[in-house]
């Protein structure tokens, strides 16, 4: 598609900052990524609730309910995949844009497809690496994935049959296998709150 007859109007609508001062809080991008079973839902499902609770307007976009909705015409081939980030990324940027707080909750395995997010998010996005090994991640199997993806019911399974990279440098790290789930919630949420006080 050519681009010639489109004339966008960013320079004319309200900024961020405009919104982000009605709404006394600073918008970012939080992009949450780790294996499957992590914890990255969980911890996304409790720092929303814990910004709400301090007042903060939030917006949590999962990858399995992204995949419910605007990619549910996506597989999970290599480049639907990089294609299911790229939309998570610009549908987050959007909201940032609106001046919300966005909790984003993807695998994002590979430097690639975080890179992307990043370059499409901007100055906004912030990194958090779940981390937990695969093989805690595979005790939990709170979906069942990890003894299909061992079946070989399904393919190119993140940390059985397609490689996880270890983000090199996430703004903040919670290790979910040493930590309890309220000490790697408290750990974000302090991380987070000073990101976000306007």
């Amino acid at each position: 598609m050519s681009l010639e007859n489109i004339y966008p109007i960013f320079d004319t609508i309200l900024s961020r900052s405009d919104k982000e001062k009605m709404l006394n809080q600073k918008s970012i991008v939080i992009w949450m990524v780790g294996l499957s079973g992590s914890g990255k839902s969980t911890l996304a499902r409790a720092l929303e609730n814990s910004l709400h609770e301090e007042g903060y307007l939030t917006q949590l976009l999962d990858g399995d309910n992204m995949r419910t909705g605007i990619n549910n015409n996506l597989g999970f081939n290599q480049e639907d995949r990089t294609e299911n980030i790229r939309r998570a990324a610009e549908t987050a940027k959007l909201f940032m844009n609106a001046g919300l707080v966005t909790i984003c909750s993807f695998i994002s395995p590979t430097e690639d497809l975080r890179k992307m997010a990043k370059e499409i998010i901007g100055d906004g996005y912030v990194e958090v690496y779940v981390d937990c090994p695969v093989e805690v991640c595979e005790k939990r199997d709170v979906k069942g994935l990890y003894a299909k993806a061992r079946k070989g019911e399904i393919p190119d399974f993140t940390g059985i049959s397609a490689p996880f990279d270890e983000p090199s440098a996430p703004d903040v790290a919670v290790d979910t296998a040493n930590q309890s789930l309220e000490e790697s919630h408290q750990q974000l949420v302090k991380a987070i709150i000073e990101k976000i006080k306007y």
